[in-house]
């Protein structure tokens, strides 16, 4: 169903204070109506949750468009009545919504009207109006609308499909740049390095070169294709690799809190008891108590200390060991990459060599006037002058090995940027955890101690 719906003629009249919804004005009714004491607080502090809403009042607002409506997908009852509302939007979004109350309705026919259609577009409406949509209505509603129902919702699968098949191919496309190999699964390299050689161009009238070209062609897309496999291959393994090291991170850092928690748990029992004692100790062995309190709150803070320690020097050696791996990896990939690069300048070489040899015999023709008469003229011009001839096959060639040079070059360089950013990220986010983590010991341990001031 299209998230906007043109509703019939249902206001029937017009005010200039009428205002359009805004997200502000929906924070405030789901706040007003909701959301109480203890709830009202959390709410304010961490924002409003619309999805968690299963009731929404919005009568006497003067609104004459509501939006946003589709952040509600938890909402049962929605009150809009004594509005000035022309169009709403969002409302298909509410699969949820059974109770729905519109704005003044001037006529009879129109009053119908509206009736049938809401009935007709959200089937699940079970009120409207505070009047229950019975089978007449329904079946009335279907009758009226149904043929428009079933065109919107065949556009909408179709438009649903098209962003599928659209989201599928840029979730295909982007697999292939993190494997480092897009565009090489085609005719992309051999296109790049042909398309700007005019001079190459004008030798395709010559005998031979055609062919010549397309069997450099079919080479080059082998290689190509060839490198595209391998890549993607390869990009699996390191995916496969990268998930696995995470699990295991997410298991030894949870290990690791669970030991923790115990450790704590313990001492905060312990503490708890200490703390009674230390109250009701008299004055000369409060003292002697105070130090055996701060005493276990450095025993505490050195247990805790020494098992994030603990943590972090075998997240450090694991990580040493996944950096490795990792290296290994994308080493082994640019290693294998670099060598199909070296197939691409030797096939690249070859076919010089060839187009080169049939310039030769071309500048010999053209010597001896035995040319044959329907060589273009600026060919026939070119081939008078032996050095310039030459010249160009050897800038193009240069060109071409230069095209193969930089995809070799980005390929390389973006996978080792890849792993230095994939380690680095992986440091960096270590670092920090385990900062906060010392931090947070320090700070507890701080917390007692003051407590325990304060007990004396």
């Amino acid at each position: 169903m299209s998230a906007t719906k043109e509703t019939p003629n249902i206001s029937g009249y017009h005010d200039k204070t009428a205002i359009y919804i805004d997200e502000e004005i929906l924070q405030e009714a789901v706040l007003e109506q909701s959301l109480k004491d203890e709830a009202e607080r959390i709410v304010k502090q961490e924002g409003i949750g619309f999805n968690q809403a299963h009731r929404l009042s919005l009568e006497y607002r003067n609104i004459k468009k509501i939006d946003h409506l589709w952040k509600f997908s938890s909402l049962t009852k929605l009150n809009l009545n004594n509005n000035f509302i022309k169009k709403i939007e969002g409302l298909d979004h509410l699969v949820n919504l059974t109770w729905l109350n519109g704005n003044p309705i001037p006529e009879e026919n129109d009053e119908e009207k509206y009736t049938l259609f809401l009935a007709a577009y959200f089937q699940q409406l079970k009120y409207l109006n505070n009047i229950f949509l019975n089978e007449d209505i329904r079946n009335r509603a279907s009758a009226k609308y149904n043929l428009d129902i079933e065109e919107m919702n065949q556009g909408e699968l179709q438009a649903q499909q098209a962003a599928e098949e659209k989201r599928k191919q840029e979730a295909i496309l982007q697999m292939h740049e993190d494997a480092f190999v897009e565009q090489l699964n085609g005719d992309y390299l051999y296109t790049n390095i042909i398309q700007n050689d005019a001079e190459l161009k004008k030798l395709h009238c010559l005998p031979g070169v055609d062919e010549l070209l397309e069997a450099f062609e079919h080479q080059l897309v082998d290689l190509c294709n060839q490198l595209f496999e391998v890549g993607l291959t390869e990009f699996k393994r390191r995916d496969a690799e990268v998930d696995s090291f995470f699990s295991r991170l997410n298991v030894d850092v949870t290990d690791n809190q669970s030991r923790a928690s115990k450790v704590l748990a313990d001492f905060q029992m312990e503490h708890k008891q200490r703390t009674v004692d230390l109250q009701e100790a008299p004055e000369d062995e409060k003292k002697s108590k105070m130090d055996i309190c701060l005493k276990e709150i450095d025993v505490l803070c050195y247990n805790l200390m020494a098992i994030e320690f603990q943590l972090y020097s075998y997240l450090e050696e694991t990580i040493k060991k996944f950096d490795n791996n990792i290296s290994e990896m994308t080493g082994s990939f640019s290693e294998t990459a670099q060598g199909i690069f070296v197939h691409c300048r030797e096939l690249e070489d070859s076919h010089h060599q060839k187009i080169t040899q049939i310039a030769v015999t071309t500048l010999e023709v053209v010597a001896k006037g035995e040319a044959e008469d329907d060589l273009p003229d600026d060919v026939r011009m070119l081939f008078l002058d032996k050095n310039t001839v030459m010249d160009t096959l050897a800038a193009s060639h240069d060109n071409h090995l230069q095209t193969i040079n930089d995809r070799e070059t980005q390929l390389v360089t973006r996978a080792e940027a890849w792993k230095v950013a994939l380690i680095k990220g992986i440091e960096d986010s270590e670092l920090k955890r385990n900062r906060m983590r010392i931090a947070d010991i320090h700070r507890y341990a701080d917390y007692l101690r003051v407590q325990l001031k304060e007990l004396t």
